[in-house]
């Protein structure tokens, strides 16, 4: 093919795929003047589509093919792009206001404005979705804005204004699914890639109401062949669509059962009505017929009749239940004569009021191809290159995960766009958690998560990428979901709390002694995997026996027992550098020194905050570190009891300012009261307990005494 010709402005390549016949139109615009440089009309062969849906997609694309290979002719040059019309067969809307704040007063661009327009069709598109209770997906195939506001006020134009708020009421336009990807294909097949999809109606009102008439509450019509196409100016915007599924194909249908023809044959009759007082045929027996105008309008009249009672219909319920001032009326369907009388006297508008929209629309319109004849069929293929000067709201299709998706193309697309029209899980798309670990560590709330895995391999036409990248139309985008980490896990020793070891001195000797842990009432080592919902309390000492059956010592019941040079006895309590020194002889010690050697405190294992007993046999292997043999959960519960039975006695304090009775030991720290109080540690309801003792703060393992007042509560 010839190198493309040089025009004075850039091509653009309109293609009104029409029930009847497809009409492409190339052309373009220099300053408000547009050029048509070459129109060409196909008709379907078949009735490959109805009521403005294709059905047959091969043979559409075949004929869209045929017209876009005489436009290359024409126009001495090869077109990929171009610009398509929907039909508003069941066609929904829906007016929403949508507003942007900026940080401070600036001056609006057209970028400001277009970002905004965006975000009203995402808002409609949203607000849409959330109304559709039907299982068929819907796509927005145009808009139109309403009105603009700058700081809450209605302006023509926002550009250029210096505004804190920008505001925008949008009419967004949505048809079946079904109905988009159908055009779509078909213009694949032909080798074109579509860059803008509008409505028909919008389209048409570009070419047939000027902008300087749409103050008036204005009426277009587009008789299409299958459908009735219809939008309502007022106020200097366009205010509404709809449509009926009636149109010119209903009146060839009414001819061809009359006369007994094909399609085909009832359409050329139909169209030679307006021309000829008598037209000749051939019936599908092979025999010669004529019939009369008159004949042929009583024929159509019914069916007249019932189309411009719906037109009618529509357009009151469109305008708030009333009349339009004056009806636009284009498409070929809408020549038929009587049909602009009739729409008049079921408005209730004197008949001049609603005419044929053709030439006298078309002034800004030059046709560069002298023998093109200027009519109302020709307004909606010339609106469709129009439409994209006036807005760029095509859609691109993808392949997600060997899916093919359609996206709205803002002109900022990205792989999480399509990830998310595809329904893909957001979290599916990074790094996952494992789950994490709740528990409690000497009455706070703690919690571990859980390890990061591998966020989603994901490739664009084969590449490497990310959620960010860039996409366009026909993309291929792969996407392995992000894997899940490992659970969390910590071993107590890893605690914070935890020191690993308590040095003690035994008979002048340094002895390191494993630190270990209550959990859930049962004594555990560092080496202790944590569970969930597991209740820890930090044990940071032993007592003598411990630490005797820890070195597998034998003290003897006749040895005499000292902690820190003070006498003591097997229950007595070792911490951090303390000294013991078991021996036959005896030392000797001040009168002052043996009193606080009688003070000496066993604990008691059952006695912590769940009140569990040790079984003793299971708890000695998870007790055992180093080599180490832990002390017995009996011996260390039976040392307990045998204190309390001989010195056993009652203690009263006050917890959350109630009394509170402590029975049964000769002395009380504060972990014991858990056994008294209706305090379920199992169950966090904050972050961390609050633990005070006579307005200080408490640790567990301290003593009580007689009137102490207790606070014990959950923090947020």
């Amino acid at each position: 093919m010839e190198e493309v010709r040089k025009y004075p402005g850039k091509l653009v390549f309109g293609l009104d795929i029409g029930t009847r016949s497809i009409v492409g139109t190339v052309g373009y615009k220099t300053g408000d003047q547009f050029y048509v440089v070459a129109q060409r009309m196909r008709e379907h062969e078949t009735r490959a589509m109805l009521d403005g849906q294709i059905h047959d997609i091969g043979r559409v694309g075949m004929t869209i093919m045929r017209v876009k290979t005489e436009l290359e002719a024409a126009v001495g040059g090869k077109l990929t792009d171009v610009c398509i019309a929907a039909a508003g067969r069941v066609l929904k809307t829906i007016t929403i206001h949508t507003e942007t704040e900026f940080e401070e007063e600036k001056e609006i661009t057209a970028e400001d404005i277009y970002a905004l327009d965006s975000q009203g069709i995402e808002t409609a598109y949203e607000e849409f979705n959330k109304g559709n209770t039907s299982e068929v997906k819907f796509y927005c195939v145009g808009y139109s804005v309403v009105r603009y506001y700058m700081n809450h006020y209605v302006i023509g134009n926002l550009e250029s204004h210096k505004a804190k708020v920008i505001g925008v009421d949008l009419i967004g336009t949505f048809l079946p699914e079904d109905v988009v990807d159908g055009l779509y294909k078909a213009v694949a097949q032909a080798g074109l890639e579509v860059v803008n999809l509008t409505l028909e109606p919008i389209a048409a009102i570009q070419v047939a109401i000027p902008e300087m008439y749409r103050m008036l509450n204005i009426a277009l019509v587009d008789v299409g062949a299958g459908t009735s196409d219809i939008s309502i100016t007022q106020g200097g915007s366009i205010v509404a669509y709809g449509m009926i599924p009636v149109a010119g194909d209903a009146l060839t249908e009414a001819v061809a059962q009359h006369c007994l023809v094909d399609f085909a044959t009832a359409e050329q009759i139909k169209r030679e009505c307006g021309e000829k007082d008598t037209i000749g045929y051939q019936d599908i027996m092979g025999l010669p017929q004529t019939i009369s105008r008159e004949e042929l309008l009583e024929v159509m009249r019914p069916i007249v009749e019932s189309m411009t009672g719906q037109v009618s219909d529509k357009i009151r319920e469109l305008n708030g239940d009333k009349s339009v001032s004056a009806v636009f009326v284009v498409g070929g369907g809408g020549k038929i004569p009587g049909y602009t009388d009739m729409l008049a006297e079921r408005l209730g508008i004197a008949p001049e009021r609603v005419a044929l929209r053709g030439e006298e629309v078309m002034q800004k319109i030059q046709f560069l191809e002298k023998e093109t004849k200027k009519d109302s069929l020709l307004v909606t293929p010339i609106g469709i290159c129009f439409a994209f000067y006036e807005q760029s709201n095509s859609f691109v299709f993808v392949t997600f995960n060997n899916e093919r998706i359609k996206l709205y193309d803002n002109s900022r697309l990205a792989v999480v766009d399509a990830a998310l029209q595809a329904d893909f899980p957001n979290e599916c798309l990074f790094p996952r958690r494992g789950e994490a670990l709740h528990f409690l560590v000497d009455g706070k709330s703690r919690m571990v998560r859980g390890d990061l895995g591998e966020a989603a391999v994901i490739t664009v036409n084969g590449s490497p990428a990310d959620i960010h990248t860039p996409i366009h139309a026909n993309d291929v985008i792969s996407v392995q979901e992000s894997t899940a980490g490992a659970p969390a896990s910590l071993e107590i020793n890893r605690l914070p709390e935890y020191k690993g070891v308590i040095r003690v001195e035994v008979n002048e000797k340094k002895i390191d002694l494993p630190k270990f842990a209550s959990v859930n009432g049962r004594l555990q080592s560092g080496y202790y995997d944590i569970r969930e919902n597991d209740r820890i309390v930090m044990l940071d000492f032993y007592t003598v026996r411990q630490v005797a059956e820890f070195m597998d010592v034998i003290v003897d019941e006749k040895m005499h027992i000292y902690v820190n040079n003070k006498q003591a006895d097997m229950e007595t309590r070792v911490y951090e550098n303390f000294s013991i020194v078991w021996t036959m002889e005896t030392l000797q010690l001040s009168d002052r020194e043996a009193q606080e050697a009688g003070d000496g405190m066993a604990l008691s294992y059952a006695d912590l905050p769940d009140g569990e007993e040790s079984d003793g046999g299971e708890d000695r292997e998870d007790m055992t570190a180093g080599g180490g043999t832990e002390p017995a959960a009996d011996t260390e519960t039976g040392g307990a009891a045998a204190g309390e039975s001989e010195a056993a006695r009652d203690m009263q304090i006050f917890v959350n300012g109630s009394p509170v009775v402590l029975r049964g030991k000769s002395s009380y720290i504060f972990v014991d009261l858990f056994d008294f109080i209706d305090f379920d540690l199992s169950r966090p309801q904050g972050k961390s307990i609050v633990t005070k003792r006579n307005g200080g703060d408490a640790q567990y393992m301290e003593p009580l005494s007689a009137g102490d007042t207790i606070e014990i509560y959950w923090r947020d």
